[in-house]
């Protein structure tokens, strides 16, 4: 299979976590008898100091025409510390989704064992804990109109807007996610609140009929936020809408012990992004010390979804779990013992893919 993907590496840590990466997915390909094309592109504020723009159409056409897109990671203290800015680099992302229309947010946590102790639950809580977050991307708050502040500056508004088609195709990628796991999807909205949870709640109710085998419950996103940390082992697929994903999403990652090692993939009408869902990690840049376990799982996840080659994606996990359990990670894992620099562990990762 010739494999054709879009590599964008973005600011901060980005470039060394998808260098390492990319070699990870050339040992696959290499192994497994596929072709690897690739193209590297920029994005974020390494986009804008080059040509003003944190996602220009070269970038954009470039994804277009790639079977699936490696993303590194945005983000620039320079913008951030600058409230004046009028182009920021996080505005990349939100164009990238809206243009790739990519309306789904995919989030697996799955706990290692050898790592189960570096969860701030304790460890009953939290060893089995496997779910998957999905969250709608396009919809709600972000992209509300109408948004802006009065003339005097002293009153700001937001406006949260769903429609029943954008509802319905994030439900439907929830349910059939569910049908291919434990079966039990738990849709978490503020139904008692908002209209736009209710439209929610109404059409997933009317859904249900559809997917018989699909055990659905509701849940108020804040009981929600509680359930994930009293008992994180109850859930297998939680969707939501784009706010509420945010925040339980990032909830979510602090269970495993590190953001470091979870995976995302975001899916929609176009070509898929996969990304670490840790951001630049500027302090580190150009150090060699970053984690890169995150960025090689998310390409894991690239292989099982954009090319549907489930065994390549196995040997990859599996390479990092061996990587995990034998001590051979970065400092972030390391407990104070023996640590390795980011390269160091993409070639541990590659040694053991072409040795297996």
């Amino acid at each position: 299979m010739n494999l054709n993907i879009a590599v964008l590496p973005g600011d901060g840590i980005g470039p060394e976590i998808t260098e390492q990466a990319l070699k990870v997915t050339q040992a696959v390909a290499d192994k497994m008898g596929h072709t690897l094309t690739y193209e590297h592109a920029i994005v974020g504020a390494t986009a804008i100091d080059e040509v003003g723009d944190p996602y220009p159409e070269a970038t954009h056409e470039l994804c277009m025409k790639s079977d699936a897109v490696l993303f590194g990671a945005i983000g620039d203290p320079k913008f951030d510390n600058d409230p004046k800015a009028k182009v920021r680099p996080e505005q990349g992302l939100l164009a990238m989704r809206k243009k790739l229309g990519l309306y789904a947010n995919i989030r697996p946590l799955t706990i290692f064992k050898s790592l189960v102790d570096k969860s701030p639950l304790k460890t009953e809580l939290v060893d089995g804990a496997d779910f998957v977050c999905i969250r709608e991307l396009t919809g709600g708050m972000y992209f509300g109109r109408p948004q802006g502040r009065s003339e005097d500056g002293n009153t700001a508004y937001d406006t949260c807007v769903y429609t029943r088609e954008e509802i319905e195709r994030i439900l439907h990628l929830a349910f059939e996610a569910a049908g291919k796991r434990r079966k039990k999807l738990t849709v978490v909205d503020k139904a008692n609140v908002l209209a736009s949870s209710r439209l929610w709640r109404e059409v997933a109710q009317e859904m249900e009929p559809q997917y018989p085998e699909i055990e659905v419950e509701y849940m108020f996103v804040d009981n929600a936020a509680m359930q994930m940390i009293q008992w994180p082992k109850r859930f297998d697929v939680l969707v939501t809408e784009n706010m509420f994903g945010d925040i339980l999403t990032d909830e979510a990652s602090v269970i495993s012990g590190s953001l470091g090692l979870l995976p995302s993939a975001s899916v929609g009408v176009h070509t898929s992004v996969f990304e670490p869902i840790h951001g630049s990690y500027p302090q580190a840049a150009g150090k060699n010390i970053a984690n890169p376990l995150a960025t090689i799982l998310s390409a894991a996840m690239m292989f099982e979804s954009s090319f549907n080659l489930k065994e390549e994606a196995a040997l990859i996990r599996e390479a990092v779990e061996q990587s995990i359990e034998q001590c051979y990670v970065t400092e972030d894992l390391a407990n104070g013992g023996e640590s390795h620099s980011t390269s160091e562990v993409g070639q541990w990762i590659i040694n053991y893919i072409q040795q297996k």
